[in-house]
């Protein structure tokens, strides 16, 4: 049987169904941004799953929680370049989704899935956001983006991203009564390919199918 010349190769990504822990910050912490940082990051990496996304790894993420909302570390080991807005996968930019209730039977967007995007430097005084799409009247309000926190360093050629997205932001989070969330990102770069986590933008509209985001449990000191 020859195959035609245009068929693109499945991502392996495409067969596995991702899970991983997320570890609860220390007490007190989200009364202080940032807590998460150089020296204690590598403690809530996330898994690198660059091999079976079929990309080159050129990024780290740490994810933290607590009951005020969740922590985010990014160290890109690439000098900072562009970034873009409102066309974000444009520039320099990392993009996380959450589903609050982790549900995987849904092929669209509800009331408890959200897309963020956070920009190292600002474009026109926008440099955060929510920009989640939704197909039927199961939604929520966008949040105010001021209530989104986020520092960027550079740091020896790399940028550091420091991130905190509050419950208040989080239609649904409930770690007491729901230690689960449906999670995957998008980093992107000025001029280069970007890194994912559970779904590749190349084979799916990743913002908006939360069934295929990966599965992250909260797990308790």
């Amino acid at each position: 049987m020859t195959l035609p010349d245009d068929l693109k190769a499945i991502t392996p990504i495409n067969f596995f169904q991702l899970s991983a822990d997320i570890l609860q910050l220390p007490e007190g912490a989200g009364d202080h941004f940032p807590s998460l940082n150089k020296k204690n990051y590598r403690k809530y990496l996330l898994p690198d799953t660059s091999q079976l996304c079929g990309e080159t790894v050129f990024a780290e993420m740490a994810i933290g929680w607590h009951f005020q909302g969740i922590e985010i570390f990014l160290c890109v080991q690439k000098p900072f370049k562009q970034s873009c807005y409102p066309n974000v996968e444009s520039g320099d930019s990392v993009e996380v989704f959450f589903d609050t209730r982790d549900v995987k039977t849904s092929g669209f967007n509800t009331k408890f899935c959200h897309h963020f995007f956070f920009l190292p430097e600002g474009v026109d005084g926008v440099s955060r956001g929510e920009i989640t799409h939704f197909r039927t009247e199961d939604k929520h309000p966008l949040c105010n983006s001021e209530e989104l926190k986020h520092k960027m360093v550079q740091d020896k050629g790399n940028y550091l991203m420091q991130i905190f997205i509050p419950h208040s932001c989080l239609v649904g989070y409930d770690p007491q009564s729901f230690n689960r969330l449906g999670f995957t990102y998008r980093i992107n770069r000025s001029k280069g390919f970007s890194q994912h986590f559970s779904v590749v933008s190349e084979d799916f509209k990743i913002e908006q199918q939360p069934s295929l985001w990966a599965s992250l449990t909260m797990c308790k000191k």
